[in-house]
């Protein structure tokens, strides 16, 4: 496996989803850094299932545990350590259907990549609980890229065929909070609700997209030409179990524009180079051209889903029929967008890093 991500900020991924812990190792962090507990636990209770209809019933804590590297709530520049314990596990139903190979997981590909000596309770290393490290390494990537001024929102612009309409940014960051489903269009949400509702009783699932924005990044982050940034972005999004695509900007539809329609003219604002337009996302050459950073990301529907379905049993070869009976979150999208935001912050960060407008000790 290979769990490690960046190369100024590192970050490294450890535990599994019912094994004791689950947690985040960051190599790299500069010295000086002001940082509490309660920093990183208000982006892990956005992760945390709540009490709506699209989550699941595992009602775990998670609540951080700093091992190392703050000290009196600074960074010491040593590597940070940060756990969140496992306690409301229930295996039961993985070590019945050990062989049963779950449909849109990755029970397969891990047995055969493992010899079958993969943690299977709950998806293992390939479970969404990962994602919660990816988030405690978020809190404190925000941390740093916010003393330079960047600010990122992630919030959900679609499930299923159901889209929110296009909001400006400050009414995004007003709206945020006031649906579970971390939408700015309200109307919108509402729909999205009833939508899931409907697919919860099927005993199905919804998946969805996933906007992130990314405000105030200086141009010039990014080291061509495989270093990219919108290259180490994706990778570090699509680290996040269940998404399935994302774009930049204007993404797949700049396959039916003109030229003259795709480009971003170039103009002066109060003294600042800017775009009239934002096809690009923010990126050109792989570089941030400082115009918003803007992704999508696409979820695919929870696969564990109490429908039927056709599957094979691994261990004595035959095909059989799974019903899945865990505690499954019917949309995963909401509790993912704080993960998108975090790998958006890991990325920028350790850009920054490189490119020196972070530096290795904060006085």
């Amino acid at each position: 496996m290979e769990n490690s991500l960046g190369k100024l900020f590192t970050i490294t991924s450890f535990g599994e989803s019912h094994g004791r812990c689950v947690g985040i190792i960051i190599d790299g962090c500069p010295a000086g850094l002001t940082v509490t507990e309660d920093d990183i636990q208000k982006d892990l209770d956005k992760r945390r299932p709540g009490a709506d209809i699209a989550s699941t019933q595992r009602a775990e804590e998670d609540r951080v545990e700093v091992l190392a590297g703050i000290r009196n709530g600074t960074t010491t520049g040593a590597p940070i350590c940060l756990v969140i314990w496992n306690k409301d596990i229930d295996s039961r139903e993985y070590e019945q259907t050990r062989f049963l190979m779950r449909p849109g997981q990755a029970d397969y590909t891990a047995f055969v990549k493992y010899g079958g000596f993969n943690d299977f309770r709950g998806g293992g290393r390939f479970s969404g609980r990962i994602t919660a490290g990816f988030v405690m390494a978020g809190a404190i990537a925000k941390k740093l890229i916010g003393r330079i001024g960047i600010e990122i929102i992630a919030h959900t612009i679609q499930i299923g065929s159901i889209k929110a309409e296009p909001k400006e940014f400050d009414r995004i960051r007003e709206n945020l909070g006031k649906n579970p489903l971390k939408c700015a269009d309200l109307d919108a949400a509402k729909e999205m609700i009833k939508a899931i509702e409907e697919v919860r009783k099927e005993g199905d699932s919804l998946g969805g997209i996933i906007e992130g924005i990314a405000l105030n990044v200086p141009a010039g982050l990014g080291e061509p030409v495989f270093d990219t940034l919108d290259g180490e972005m994706a990778k570090a999004i699509l680290a996040i179990p269940s998404v399935k695509g994302i774009e930049f900007g204007a993404g797949l539809s700049v396959a039916v524009k003109k030229g003259s329609e795709n480009n971003d003219p170039f103009t002066i604002k109060d003294g600042n180079i800017v775009t009239t337009t934002n096809n690009s996302g923010g990126i050109l050459g792989g570089i941030s051209n400082g115009m918003p950073i803007v992704v999508r990301v696409a979820i695919k529907p929870t696969p564990s889903i109490g429908k039927k379905q056709p599957t094979i049993n691994i261990k004595d070869m035959e095909s059989t029929i799974l019903s899945i009976q865990g505690r499954h979150d019917t949309c995963i999208v909401p509790r993912a967008a704080v993960v998108v935001e975090s790998m958006m912050a890991v990325t920028i960060c350790d850009l920054a890093m490189r490119a020196g407008i972070i530096p290795r000790v904060i006085k």
